[in-house]
């Protein structure tokens, strides 16, 4: 079995990352984002980056640390309401952006690891979102065709691995990571504890380890929360 560990993030994106390339990175606001493997990109450098993922982190923290190192050039997104540099960049003109409805942009990514070129939908039709795409009825409905997506690199975040690269994620942390980990011609995961083959339950593995070709344990991980909001406490009486 070919080795799929590496000793960090990275050792593990040497060779991989390049300007101009296309990186699908997963994450939900700041949950279930691959710190170790964000803050790598931006030590290593690569500039003109065409960015697929949800949001764009926050200023400083997540994909915002590439934004703010001028890494970024394009960015195909469902939300961005959290990251004043990303409003002022794109504003400017400083900054391409593809905007999708969040379910578009989960399904073009599913599409593009399953192989389908494109597929119709109604969200969207009518709107900014459909101008200049092509249009169908179906059974009396309107439908927008949307293209499948795909990345030179994918880098997903997931709870547990084995060493042969198969994949558990947990609870919300999961959202588009399994998609992107399929849509990547290389993917790099980056994962909580790995443990050895054979010790994870089979029916419990969202990602097989066909997709993955490279490992990292995180290492000193924040997991920030994105809005803390808690309710007041009653008093005790």
């Amino acid at each position: 079995m070919r080795n799929k560990v590496f000793a960090d993030a990275k050792s593990a994106l040497d060779g991989i990352v390049a300007d101009g390339m296309t990186i699908m990175a997963g994450g939900f606001g700041l949950c279930g984002i691959p710190e170790n493997l964000i803050a790598a990109i931006r030590d290593l450098g690569p500039k003109h980056l065409t960015v697929i993922s949800n949001n764009c982190g926050i200023d400083d923290f997540g994909l915002g640390i590439l934004l703010a190192n001028d890494q970024i050039k394009k960015m195909v997104s469902s939300y961005v309401g959290e990251n004043k540099l990303f409003e002022k960049l794109y504003i400017e003109g400083a900054l391409e952006l593809e905007f999708n409805p969040q379910g578009t942009l989960a399904e073009r990514i599913r599409a593009g690891g399953a192989g389908i070129p494109a597929f119709y939908t109604k969200t969207g039709y009518g709107t900014v979102i459909a101008e200049g795409k092509p249009t169908a009825e179906f059974d009396g409905h309107m439908y927008v065709l949307e293209t499948a997506l795909h990345a030179d690199l994918s880098i997903v975040k997931a709870w547990k691995a084995d060493k042969a690269g198969n994949l558990v994620y947990r609870k919300t942390a999961r959202n588009f990571n399994p998609m992107m980990a399929t849509a990547g011609k290389i993917t790099v995961a980056e994962v909580e504890e790995l443990v050895e083959v054979g010790e994870l339950d089979g029916d419990h593995i969202h990602t097989p380890g066909i997709y993955v070709d490279r490992i990292i344990v995180s290492k000193d991980a924040e997991k920030r929360i994105e809005k803390v909001t808690t309710r007041k406490r009653e008093e005790v009486k």
